[in-house]
């Protein structure tokens, strides 16, 4: 069910008394049988009102073994009574229990999910920052436990939330379906809304680097002068010093040319078939800096005959999400929604670059947003090879295609796994002549888009990409290559390999 979240990041009150503080893997309810939602009765559901559940603490203990009466040898509880209780014609009237109020109405949407939680932690364990920082209670307390925390007016969402890279790997792990990413972007857009100082370095240095379009836009105006500026030791060291943004990484190099601009001079080419058609969604970083990637996309395609729309959009979101700026991200998908809707309706499917981009459209956006036409959007949203899978015999393209002979090192995105598309690279251009491709393993690169540039957590995101750079290392080619341009960023920092997109090999191999 789709939750729409405001501006202000936050969830309405509820009512559990304790707090993040807690023990994160601490049972709020021991001894409560654990039945479905629907199995259990008024009584087993938790009072969260009160400070030991269901039962009332004043109560007193529960009887032991040794204080309940002794069965005779014919069943009947001699108990001091000629009243059988197990009888309900002589049995005494229940005192009728007080109506259940665990949530509010309105509060139910992620009940379900929660409720999913049974505890397995193998979401924890698939998490790469709790991999290499003990002191990260890791994406079950941020989830679940945190949600449920947070039902009680005084439980303030916990700091080590803004820990989390949202590199969502933990959905992918979770056997239940529980919604943990939808759960860490609610939490973080609240812990940033209310308890972040506005003034901070870290609040202006996360909105800015959530709302890199717009630096970018600025930048491409005098991408000459940017580059070279940001590009300087005392404009990495003043970023550093005075930001929290690291003076370890080399900044992007902005292109002379954007994709936009390429774009509006050539327009799209005359195809066979006009029917068929797909609207690019470019996003952010194909647009400023790697202008290539998107001129290669809209090639392939073209290739193949369609029709190719770029609509205008924003930023899909992504680094908004990461950081907690659920407003700006909301302001971003209206306009996206609207214009990409409008092409789906022009008979337009709605095909990405990067992994991160497509996600956001088909996940992130119906989780936290209620636009009309969203669920559209996500029904009909690719990732640019995954499309091309799907309808065009690629392989049978591919079989008399070549290239010039290239050892590949393929990393795939996290956020590609998450949506099942970890494999398709390696497996489409495998049989590609003049290609050797290797997959370099399982593990996450650590950059996880704006996470890796926050001095603080250069140090957590280098430790996480170690895997990453030991097998690119260990491979045969030098050249590496994936769907995410922040990994790209990553590999090539860690590596200094030069990083291609697959839809570069496929131009290579297809476009004349």
């Amino acid at each position: 069910m789709t939750h729409d979240v405001n501006d202000d990041g936050g969830d309405p009150d509820g009512d559990d008394e304790r707090t993040a503080t807690d023990h994160p893997t601490a049972d709020p309810q021991p001894g409560v049988p654990r039945l479905g939602r629907d199995e259990r009765p008024a009584a087993f559901l938790p009072r969260y009102d009160e400070p030991g559940g269901a039962v009332d603490p004043a109560a007193g203990p529960e009887p032991t073994a040794s204080d309940r009466p002794a069965a005779t040898d014919g069943g009947a509880v001699d108990g001091g009574s000629d009243v059988d209780e197990r009888d309900p014609a002589t049995a005494p009237a229940a005192e009728p229990a007080d109506p259940v109020d665990a949530f509010p109405a309105g509060e139910l949407d992620l009940r379900a999910g929660a409720d999913s939680c049974y505890k397995c932690t193998a979401c924890d364990t698939s998490c790469p920052v709790a991999e290499v920082d003990d002191e990260f209670p890791g994406p079950k307390f941020q989830g679940p436990e945190q949600w449920r925390l947070k039902r009680k007016d005084d439980a303030d969402v916990d700091g080590s939330i803004t820990d989390c890279s949202n590199c969502m790997r933990c959905d992918s792990a979770c056997p239940s379906s529980v919604p943990l990413s939808q759960m860490h972007n609610e939490a973080r857009g609240e812990y940033v809304s209310e308890r972040m100082q506005k003034l901070s370095v870290e609040y202006v240095r996360n909105r800015l680097l959530s709302n890199y379009e717009t630096v970018a836009r600025v930048a491409s105006r005098v991408p000459r002068l940017a580059n070279f500026v940001l590009g300087l030791g005392v404009t990495k060291w003043m970023n550093e010093r005075v930001l929290g943004i690291t003076a370890e990484r080399e900044f992007p190099e902005f292109a002379t040319e954007t994709f936009r601009e390429w774009w509006a001079e050539r327009g799209g080419a005359t195809v066979s078939n006009p029917d068929e058609r797909v609207a690019y969604f470019h996003g952010c970083y194909s647009n400023y800096n790697t202008p290539e990637v998107g001129r290669a996309m809209v090639r392939v395609f073209e290739s193949f005959g369609y029709e190719v729309l770029v609509p205008e959009q924003r930023c899909s979101g992504t680094p908004m999400f990461a950081n907690g700026m659920l407003g700006d991200a909301r302001r971003a998908a209206e306009t996206n929604v609207e214009s990409l809707v409008a092409a789906i309706g022009e008979g337009a499917d709605v095909v990405a670059s990067c992994t991160s981009c497509s996600l956001s459209l088909r996940q992130e956006y119906p989780e936290l947003f209620d636009l009309h036409g969203i669920e559209d959007l996500s029904d009909d949203t690719y990732e640019a090879l995954e499309y091309l899978r799907i309808h065009e015999d690629l392989s049978g393209a591919l079989a008399d295609a070549a290239v010039e002979p290239t050892d590949l090192a393929y990393h795939a995105p996290c956020h590609a796994r998450n949506q099942g598309l970890d494999r398709q690279a390696v497996e489409t251009l495998s049989d590609l002549e003049g290609v050797t491709i290797e997959d370099v393993g399982d593990s996450c690169s650590g950059i996880s888009g704006t996470y890796g540039w926050k001095t603080e957590k250069y140090d957590t995101s280098m430790e996480i990409g170690a895997d990453m750079f030991e097998h690119m290392a260990a491979a045969e080619g030098e050249v590496g290559m994936t769907e995410c341009p922040t990994c790209a960023m990553q590999m090539e920092h860690g590596t200094g390999y030069e990083i291609r997109h697959p839809l570069q090999v496929l131009e290579e191999a297809l476009v004349e």
